[in-house]
Formats: structure tokens, sequence, C-alpha cells
């Protein structure tokens, strides 16, 4: 044969106790032992992976309040409809979460829990037919909301039309939460995406001036983002488009919007979540993280995680 076998036998060998390694014997994980608290699991969790960035995302939502920065919630509609809402109020409430953006379908869910206690319809049978969407209250109650309030934007509009309406389930609701607390809460509307554009009562014209509305303060929030986090949880396109604009409206005007952290929150890893939310924003300064699983186990494990931090566990 032309080409000869190598001879191994003048391989060079490095030292394994000097060789550099990824994988040391402290980071390992440990077995946990029942009866134990939160902050006990946490510290059994191994050092590596998403298990550091789920300490490394409470830690940064801690520091941030503690520095008055914002920590600002992103998130998409799966987040109401698996059953997190009394838990984000909560964060709302213990000024853990400082402002909150939703998409359309965020605004409908949330209001349809205040309203009935139950939402989601099951679209693949009410499709058939056509009544999927057409849920009269529904499209009535935020179109009118959005006509007669919608000059202080779309999320202050519904959420203050819930706190004079008070409906059975108000307390479920973050749109009222954040009005009864004077945060803000803004709604991004993609027109034609939602159950409401296609309803008699929908106004296209007021509804974009109220969500540009918002839009502008989403602006403002970032701009104070120094030190700050923000969480974009399963949203895969509309919330990291807006984000990333909002981030370059502000720069543009001349905020120090740099140096924070940006985390994402969702199933699985998508293009624009991994470009608009945790690569492209922190080139200049911070970090970003994505915790790949589910919102219904870990957005409660962080908010858990930074309730032991608060009362000065260490995790």
């Amino acid at each position: 044969m032309k080409i000869k076998p190598a001879d191994l036998g003048k391989l060079k060998l490095c030292d394994l106790d000097t060789r550099p390694s990824k994988v040391e014997k402290d980071r390992l994980g440990k077995p946990w032992r029942p009866g134990g608290g939160l902050a006990e699991f946490i510290e059994t969790l191994p050092g590596f992976l998403a298990a550091d960035d789920l300490r490394k995302t409470a830690r940064a939502v801690v520091k941030a309040r503690e520095m008055g920065a914002p920590v600002i919630l992103g998130m998409g509609a799966h987040v109401i409809k698996v059953g997190l809402s009394p838990l984000l109020i909560d964060a709302l409430e213990k000024s853990v979460i400082t402002g909150v953006a939703l998409n359309g379908a965020g605004m409908i869910h949330d209001l349809e829990m205040a309203l009935s206690g139950h939402t989601s319809e099951d679209v693949a049978e009410a499709l058939a037919d056509g009544s999927f969407g057409t849920a009269r209250q529904t499209g009535e109650f935020i179109n009118r909301a959005v006509a007669e309030k919608g000059e202080n934007g779309l999320g202050r509009a519904v959420g203050e039309a819930l706190l004079e309406a008070s409906p059975p389930n108000l307390e479920l609701s973050l749109l009222a939460a954040c009005a009864r607390l004077d945060l803000p809460l803004t709604v991004h509307v993609a027109i034609g995406s939602d159950i409401i554009h296609m309803h008699p009562s929908f106004d296209g014209q007021v509804t974009g001036r109220a969500s540009h509305f918002d839009f502008r303060l989403l602006v403002s929030q970032v701009g104070e983002l120094k030190h700050g986090v923000f969480f974009n949880v399963g949203s895969a396109v509309v919330l990291p488009e807006v984000f990333l604009k909002a981030l370059s409206a502000a720069r543009n005007l001349g905020m120090d919007a740099h140096d924070f952290t940006t985390v994402n929150l969702d199933m699985i890893r998508h293009y624009r979540p991994m470009t608009n939310v945790v690569s492209r924003p922190v080139m200049t300064g911070g970090e970003g993280l994505f915790i790949t699983g589910h919102h219904e186990i870990n957005l409660p494990l962080v908010l858990a995680m930074v309730a032991e931090l608060r009362q000065g566990k260490s995790i």
C-alpha cells in the first residue's frame, strides 16, 4: 500500500493531573435526602448547563431588584394556559417582576380567565364548523375597552376595564393586577393573528394606536434595563422581534440599555429567541441564558429560587 498506518508509538502523551478538564468532582450532583427544603434541593443539583443557568437566572433577578433595575417578563399565551397566572401576580405584588409584555393571545386568555374562569377552546373541533374564535364576550369586552380607554395603551385599557367590571375571577388576571399596582403591562398585537380581529366590534385603527402606545412604553422600560433582566417565555416570534426593536430604539434615543441579563424559557430552541433575545442584545455587555423545558416547571422553579434568595438562603 502507498499509505502506511501511522506509528502511534510516537504519540506525545500528557499528564492527566495537569490536563485542563471541564468536569470536576466538586460540581457533581448529590443524592436527595428526604425532609429537606427547596434551597437544599437546589444545592444537590449538578453545577453544569441548565442547572447552573437556573441559579444564574435567579441570582440575576435578585441582584436586579436590589439595584433598583427592572425585571421585565415578555410572555406568550401558553404561560397563562398552563396555570401560571397566580404565581406571576404574586411576583408582581412582591416587586420581583416590574413589567409585563404580552402578545395579543396572552391578553385574550387572561381576560377569559377573569370573565369565566376558563379559556383555550378546542381549535380543531371548532374550526370544522367555523365557530372557532367567536366567543361574544371576549371580543366585545376587549374591543369596547380599547375604544373607550385606548389612549393609555392596550394593556392598561383592558386592565382598568376589568377592575371596573370586577368579574368573578378578577384575581386571576395579570391585566387587572398590573392596572391595580400601576405597573406597565404592554400588549403587542399582530393584526389578524387574534380571534377578536374577526369580530364585528373590532377597530383596527384604535387597536393599532393603542398597541403602538404600548410599544413606546416598552421602549422606555427597556431603556432602563441596565443591570436588569428581560425574560422571553413562550413567544417564538412576536415578542423577540418587538424586544429587539424596542432595544434598538432605546439605544438610538441615548438610553443606557446595556449590561443586562436576558433569559429565554421555552420547550424547544427557536431561531428568533436565540438570536433576538439570548445573543444579539448582550453583545455589548451582559449575559444571555437559554433554559429549555416546560413553562409549568421551570418558571415556578425560578420564582421559588428567587424567593429563597430573598430570604437569605444560599443556592
